[in-house]
């Protein structure tokens, strides 16, 4: 699938695409420089995650996310890079470490980690949308755009995870006073 969504994203940038390009606007550094920062934080999420769980679908869960979140990050790295703009640092990578090595103190449990990646999932989710739609340049808004399909990509397989294991976390329903209720 993520070839056909770049097939369709070049395909669409070469029907948009302005030359000579525009500097990036102050907003679009913004937005760029936070997304890589906040991807590049992640990564120390799903390493952490990766070395405090023995469960095989988290595990999926968490090398998918840090193999997604490594070639996002290299997508905007490569635009900063191209157009001048310095790079925040990043967290070294972790050891890997025996999940059974950390002490439950520390331990964060599977449905945590379940829960945080999904929070941070739709976190970006949203924030890659509001970076397309102030984005000026098409190449930046095509960025977030694939950015985001992908992480919405990964959001339907995590959500349907988190369902099946019981680690999704709904609120209650809510029913307005006066609505009759039926069971």
């Amino acid at each position: 699938m993520i070839n056909v969504v770049e097939a369709l994203t070049e395909l669409v940038k070469n029907f948009t695409d302005e030359e000579p390009k525009p500097p990036l606007h102050v907003g679009e550094v913004m937005a760029l420089w936070t997304a890589f920062t906040a991807f590049e934080e992640a990564h120390s999420l799903y390493q952490i995650g990766l070395n405090t769980t023995n469960d095989p679908d988290l595990i999926t869960l968490l090398e998918d996310a840090l193999k997604g979140s490594n070639q996002d990050s290299i997508k905007i790295q490569d635009l900063l890079v191209k157009e001048g703009v310095p790079l925040p640092l990043s967290n070294a990578n972790k050891p890997e470490s025996n999940p059974m090595s950390v002490p439950n103190g520390v331990r964060l449990t599977d449905d945590e980690i379940a829960n945080l990646i999904s929070v941070k999932v739709a976190a970006s989710i949203s924030f890659c949308a509001q970076s397309m739609s102030q984005s000026i340049r098409s190449d930046v808004g095509l960025l977030f755009i694939s950015i985001q399909i992908n992480l919405m990509e990964y959001a339907a397989t995590l959500k349907n995870v988190l369902k099946r294991r019981g680690w999704l976390r709904i609120p209650p329903p809510y029913i307005p006073p006066g609505t009759p209720y039926n069971d």
